[in-house]
């Protein structure tokens, strides 16, 4: 690996996403070259290639949930990434603004307000902020990337409603191609940063539905890079307290589904252990209909060493009980 690729960290772009607010918090201080991608999947596979030497992805938001496409790249069903781990994390506020171009009459008579009476803001939205400045009813089209959608549920069925609506890899992909469209009849779901890079104007601000609305950033690596209780070049600082609450590990695993209590007897071994589940996905499998593969997240590392522990006793366990498992990496704690 050169040392242009040691110091390339890969996310999903372009420039303005949320993902790239991440990165830059996920490395701050550190001499690295970010490197947009188009999608998530091509940010696995930069790293999975060795074109890159980490990745920021999209996990979960706190209002909308899991981002499915992260899930099942991490599964890796397809045997395409097979050496991903997961490494580190980041957390993002979001604040989704509707992007776009006002209307030439309200842009040279200022913004012209359109408040609905605070009684029915108050009852639609926790948000109270959501509000537009400026008519609507010229845009046609909306862009976004899908999950966006789900966090400004409320906003879009009271103003927005029956707009088509277009996805696309990110919201700051979404902003760009709006500041192509000056019509003014397409907007977009992105942010603010996004709003300056591209030139556009913001109709209304903070549209999610709830304030606090935040999303969850992996950082990955390939298995044969640095550990993360190594010194590398570029990469985030962790703490050193082994099996404690200030780590995080990540573990997928397949059950016998005509066996009854297959699944508690799972889970049953971190309880046993100790180890306090922090998430519990579920995607399907790809084997055959109604089987999945479970993702479980929980407080504790992974040593070196199969006997050190409780979360190696807890995964020794657990090869005992499931059909099968990967462990998909132990980091640092940053919530």
């Amino acid at each position: 690996m050169s040392e242009d690729t040691r110091r390339r960290v890969a996310f999903l772009g372009p420039e303005a996403s949320y993902t790239h607010q991440a990165a830059l918090d996920a490395f701050k201080g550190r001499d690295v070259t970010l490197s947009p991608q188009i999608t998530i999947a091509d940010v696995f596979t930069a790293v999975q290639k060795g074109t890159a030497y980490r990745g920021v992805v999209p996990f979960e938001n706190s209002s909308n949930g899991s981002v499915v496409f992260t899930l099942d790249l991490i599964a890796d069903l397809h045997g395409m990434h097979p050496d991903i781990l997961v490494c580190g994390e980041s957390y993002v506020d979001v604040k989704h603004c509707l992007l776009g171009y006002v209307a030439p009459n309200a842009a040279s008579a200022g913004l012209q307000t359109r408040k609905l009476p605070p009684v029915e803001i108050d009852k639609k939205f926790t948000n109270p902020l959501a509000v537009p400045v400026c008519d609507l009813s010229r845009i046609k089209k909306l862009y976004s990337h899908p999950q966006a959608w789900g966090q400004c549920k409320a906003f879009l069925s009271t103003y927005l409603k029956g707009i088509e609506r277009q996805d696309v890899s990110s919201t700051s992909r979404a902003a760009e191609l709006v500041a192509q469209d000056t019509s003014g009849e397409s907007a977009a779901l992105s942010s603010f940063v996004a709003a300056e890079l591209f030139g556009l104007d913001v109709l209304a601000e903070s549209i999610n539905d709830r304030i606090g609305n935040a999303t969850r950033f992996l950082v990955i690596r390939r298995k044969d890079t640095a550990s993360p209780s190594s010194t590398p070049p570029p990469d985030i600082t962790h703490s050193t307290d082994g099996n404690g609450s200030d780590w995080k590990t990540l573990v997928t695993f397949t059950v016998d589904h005509a066996n009854p209590g297959a699944l508690a007897n799972c889970l049953a071994v971190f309880g046993k252990y100790g180890l306090n589940l922090t998430s519990i996905n579920t995607r399907p499998s790809g084997v055959r209909n109604w089987h999945y593969v479970f993702f479980v997240e929980f407080k504790g590392r992974k040593e070196d060493g199969d006997e050190v522990g409780y979360v190696n006793q807890a995964l020794k366990e657990l090869d005992r009980v499931c059909s099968e498992w990967r462990w998909l990496g132990s980091w640092e704690n940053r919530l």
